[in-house]
C-alpha cells in the first residue's frame, strides 16, 4: 500500500526521523488556518496524490502568507495530475536548503535481500540520475538479518561520498529511516530530497513509503491509512471477503486455485483472446483450500464487473476438491438468479473431478459450458466474450 506524503511524514516523525511540520487541508480555508498554525510565514502547499511529477504539474507551490496559502490551495485542489484528482493538500513548513541528498531502502526481490541507495545529488528524479550518472548513486546491499546498524550506515554514507562534516548526521538519520522500514514492515522508504539546511540540520523533506499489506496482521493501525475513497469497489469487496483479487482491463473473468495456475490461465486467455479481440479481466486466486462459499464469493465479485462478458473457471483439484468447486458454482448461480446473464466456461481436473462434473451436468445451467482442456476452455471463453 502506497502512502500519501503526509502519512509518510507522520510515520517518519513517529520513528524519530527529523521532519518539518505539516498539516493536511481539504479546503482553501483549512489551508489558510494550517499556515497560520505553522507560524504565518513561508510554507509549501503540496498536492497529495500517489504519483510523481507533482512539481512539474503545478501541484507544489510556495506561499509567503496564510492568505497566499489559501490562494495556492484553491489553485491546486481539484487539479488532475496524471489521472489523479487532488482532494487534499499538505501545508508544510518552509526550509532554507543548503544541499539536497537522496536515500532509499527497498526490497530487492531478485537478490532476496534489501537494498539501500544514496546520493549526494538529490532533488532530481532518481531514475534519471541512475541512467545519466550511475556512478553518483551508491547501491549497498543490506542483510535482512542485520539491517542498517551504525557500521552499515557508515558504509552507505562513505560509498555515496557525503562530506565529513555531514556524514555522521546523515548516518544517524539513515538508521532512523531503517527503523521506519523495519518497524512498519515496509517494502520501500524513500526520501527525496533529504536536505541539509543552512543552519546545518539534516531533514527528510519529502518521503515516499510503501507498506507490505501481507504484514497487516501485525499492524492493525495501518487500516486507517488506506485510501478507501480511491479504492476500486470490486477490489474493496474482494478484500472484505478475503479473496486474492486484482482487477484488470479485459472482458474474460478468471477464477483459479493457486497463483501459478491463475497466472498460466491469464496467459492462455490472453493468447486465445488475440483472435477475438478480448483480454483477461482479472486475477482471482481462490486458494488451495477453498470451499463452496469461497467459490460463490469469487463468482459474485467477478460477475459484478460490467466489463466482464464471460468467466473462465479453471480448477485443478487438490486440497480444493472439484465437487466443492462445482457446488460453489451452482450455489452462486442460485444466489444471483436472473441477475446472472454471463456465460461460464468450467474446466475441472484432479481430486473428485468426476463428481464435480456430475454436479454441474445435473444442474444443467444454460450459462455453464464444461471443457476438458485449459486451451480449449480459454478459446471458448474468449469466443463467448467476443460474442456478447
Amino acid at each position: 500500500m502506497d502512502l500519501f506524503e503526509y502519512q509518510a511524514r507522520d510515520i517518519l516523525e513517529k520513528h524519530g526521523v527529523p521532519v518539518l511540520g505539516g498539516i493536511v487541508a481539504t479546503t482553501p480555508a483549512e489551508a489558510r488556518a494550517a499556515a497560520e498554525q505553522l507560524g504565518g510565514g513561508t510554507v509549501v502547499v503540496k498536492a497529495q496524490v500517489k504519483i510523481g511529477g507533482r512539481g512539474k504539474a503545478g501541484g507544489v507551490k510556495l506561499a509567503h502568507s496564510p492568505e497566499e496559502a489559501e490562494a495556492r490551495a484553491e489553485e491546486i485542489l481539484g487539479m488532475d495530475i496524471k489521472g489523479h484528482t487532488v482532494h487534499r493538500v499538505m501545508i508544510a513548513e518552509g526550509a532554507k536548503i543548503a544541499e539536497e541528498y537522496y536515500f532509499s531502502v527497498l526490497l530487492d526481490r531478485s537478490e532476496r535481500r534489501y537494498l539501500a541507495m544514496a546520493s549526494v545529488e538529490g532533488g532530481m528524479e532518481i531514475e534519471q540520475l541512475a541512467v545519466e550518472r550511475p556512478e553518483a548513486l551508491a547501491k549497498v546491499p543490506v542483510d535482512p538479518t542485520v539491517g542498517i546498524d551504525a557500521a552499515k550506515a557508515k558504509e552507505i554514507v562513505d560509498q555515496a561520498g557525503f562530506a565529513p562534516e555531514v556524514a555522521d548526521e546523515v548516518a544517524s538519520v539513515i538508521q532512523k529511516l531503517w527503523a521506519v522500514y523495519d518497524g512498519e514492515d515496509a517494502t520501500l522508504v524513500e526520501v527525496n530530497p533529504l536536505v541539509r539546511t543552512e543552519d546545518g540540520a539534516v531533514i527528510a523533506l519529502d518521503a515516499k513509503v510503501t507498506l507490505d499489506t501481507n504484514a497487516d496482521f501485525r499492524h492493525p493501525e495501518h487500516a486507517e491509512l488506506e485510501d478507501k475513497a480511491a479504492a476500486d469497489p470490486l477490489e474493496a469487496k474482494a478484500k472484505e471477503l478475503g479473496l486474492n483479487y486484482v482487477k484488470l482491463d479485459g472482458q474474460v473473468g478468471i477464477i483459479g486455485n493457486g497463483a501459478g495456475l491463475v497466472m498460466s490461465t491469464l496467459d492462455v486467455v490472453a493468447y486465445a483472446g488475440e483472435e477475438h479481440g478480448v483480454k483477461p479481466a482479472n486475477f482471482l486466486d481462490i486458494g488451495g483450500g477453498a470451499n463452496a462459499e469461497v467459490m460463490a464469493n469469487g463468482l459474485d465479485v467477478i460477475l459484478g464487473d460490467p466489463q466482464v462478458k464471460s468467466v473462465f473457471v479453471n480448477v485443478f483439484g487438490g486440497i480444493t476438491a472439484c465437487d466443492e468447486v462445482a457446488n460453489g458454482i451452482v450455489k452462486a448461480l442460485e444466489i444471483l438468479g436472473d441477475k446472472e446473464t454471463k456465460p461460464l466456461v468450467v474446466r475441472l481436473d484432479g481430486n473428485n473431478v468426476e463428481e464435480g462434473r456430475r454436479i454441474l451436468a445435473e444442474a444443467n445451467h444454460p450459462l455453464v459450458t464444461m471443457a476438458d482442456t485449459m486451451d480449449g476452455a480459454a478459446a471458448k471463453a474468449a469466443e463467448l466474450a467476443a460474442a456478447k
